[in-house]
């Protein structure tokens, strides 16, 4: 049953791709208009008069949401509405509202491939380049969006985001209002706040931006071409070393961060889950950002600044200027702590590192800390673990007890397993010295020396391999084997 959606599932992305990349790019034509004559051509025999406009009417709120996203506002449009004879709700202006509408958006979104919105965009992937793409894959989809694999022309893999028809904003909007067309406009607004809002949110921890097409003859065609990034896999995470852990939290902390204060004012994720984020090469990187909403929550008195968690809640004082200042700073952070520092963070830390961890756990989880004291926090910790003092009482004569190969590593092959390590079917840990690496060893009954090459993780520290045998030595000029003084091995030219 799941194998059968799935192929469904991908023949509809495929179709759907197909589709858009066959479509003429124009600017001036082939404008989306819900219009009086089509009403009576038969075309939307099924929408009634109410449901036209109550369809244009939630058009035009996404489009007034999405204005504030927009860099500069002199574009040379004026939105006036009137009322049309009796009963006929907003009558012949309707055409032009929505050309208007589509318009502006069709300027602003095309504005950031011209080079006036960013000097990147000038080599940035367009309709064009998605028509010559190759090597597609179904990546996943959801209530709003479609996501497929692609590979660029130079060879770049990319992700590609598009309107999901099948999804259920589609589905329900098609429903209520019988209008295919109609409903794509309006469901493609959060796929063109999130083109926006990747342009201005530019940040090592949110995806990049790397094009967009833009289309609009015969309708509205939407497509975002993003950095490609691997889903995150907290099941896999949790079975990582320690490490890579932090790496994923410091990033997180890094990002919100920024949010805090950006060039869009304070940032709100209010779909804050683990399914929001990817990693690429190990940094996690924010991917889905529609459900973002800039600026504080307006208020008229303190209860309106509260934050309702299952849990707990958290309030903020109505400021005088009527902004709960500081809420989304906080509703960030304490998601971090419930979604990501609670099951990341303090297993399998150093144990010395741990009390730093737990007064991190405690002061994001009853926010006494705001978000600059805890990347503060989060900075000593990676200060002490780089540098290695977090290690205590590692005495130098660990090493006496081992006998030095330079030139030598091991031939590949399973060894014994240890926990958390790099590598599932060995014991593959990161060191910051081989006197650490030498107290590792003491420590595992098993083993009976190391090896270590010239492979670093992100903070700089070497990766370890520990053995419980050598019966075959290779030389390697890059490699040097700690073996423990009377264990055998046996070398090959």
């Amino acid at each position: 049953m799941q194998h059968s959606l799935s192929i469904a599932l991908t023949s509809a992305a495929l179709i759907v791709l197909v589709f858009l990349l066959a479509a003429k790019v124009s600017m001036d034509n082939g404008y989306v208009r819900l219009r009086e004559r089509d009403f009576n051509n038969g075309k939307f025999n099924s929408v009634g008069v109410s449901q036209r406009n109550a369809l244009l009417s939630e058009i035009k709120e996404r489009h007034r949401g999405l204005l504030r996203y927009y860099t500069g506002s002199a574009w040379g449009f004026s939105l006036t509405y009137r009322k049309g004879p009796a009963g006929r709700g907003l009558g012949l202006e309707d055409d032009t509202f929505s050309r208007t509408l589509e318009k502006i958006d069709e300027v602003h979104v095309k504005a950031l491939s011209t080079g006036a919105v960013s000097a990147a965009a000038a080599a940035a992937a367009g309709c064009e380049e998605l028509r010559s793409m190759s090597h597609f894959e179904f990546l996943g989809s959801g209530y709003t969006k479609l996501v497929l694999k692609g590979v660029l022309p130079n060879g770049t893999a990319v992700a590609l985001k598009s309107v999901n028809p099948q999804g259920v904003d589609m589905k329900r909007c098609v429903e209520g209002f019988g209008d295919v067309e109609g409903c794509y406009r309006l469901v493609s607004y959060k796929l063109i706040k999130e083109i926006v809002l990747l342009q201005r949110l530019q940040h090592p921890n949110v995806v990049k931006l790397q094009g967009h097409c833009y289309t609009s003859d015969p309708g509205v065609r939407v497509t975002a071409v993003l950095e490609l990034g691997s889903p995150l896999e907290m099941i896999q995470l949790l079975q990582t070393p320690w490490e890579e852990r932090f790496r994923v939290c410091m990033s997180l902390v890094k990002l919100l961060h920024y949010l805090a204060s950006s060039p869009l004012g304070s940032v709100c994720l209010l779909d804050f889950q683990p399914r929001q984020f990817v990693v690429v090469d190990g940094e996690l990187k924010l991917s889905d950002i529609d459900d973002a909403v800039a600026g504080e929550l307006s208020c008229r008195e303190d209860r309106d600044c509260t934050l309702q968690f299952p849990t707990r809640n958290f309030s903020s004082p109505c400021s005088a200027d009527g902004q709960c200042r500081g809420l989304n700073e906080k509703r960030n952070l304490y998601n971090a702590f419930r979604y990501f520092f609670t099951y990341l963070l303090p297993h399998r830390a150093p144990p010395t590192l741990q009390p730093l961890l737990d007064g991190i756990m405690n002061s994001t989880g009853d926010l006494s800390s705001g978000i600059n004291k805890t990347l503060e926090a989060f900075q000593e910790i990676l200060h002490l673990y780089k540098s290695g003092q977090y290690l205590q009482n590692v005495s130098s004569s660990l090493l006496k007890d081992y006998v030095l190969l330079k030139g030598f590593r091991t031939k590949e092959s399973n060894d014994y397993k240890c926990w958390p390590s790099y590598k599932q079917q060995s014991c593959l840990l990161s060191v910051h010295d081989m006197k650490e690496a030498a107290g590792i060893c003491n420590s595992h009954s098993q083993c009976q020396g190391f090896t270590v090459d010239q492979q670093r993780t992100w903070t700089g520290r070497s990766l370890a391999s520990f053995r419980s045998g050598f019966s075959d030595l290779i030389p390697d000029v890059n490699s040097a084997i700690y073996v423990k003084k009377g264990a055998g091995f046996r070398a090959t030219a």
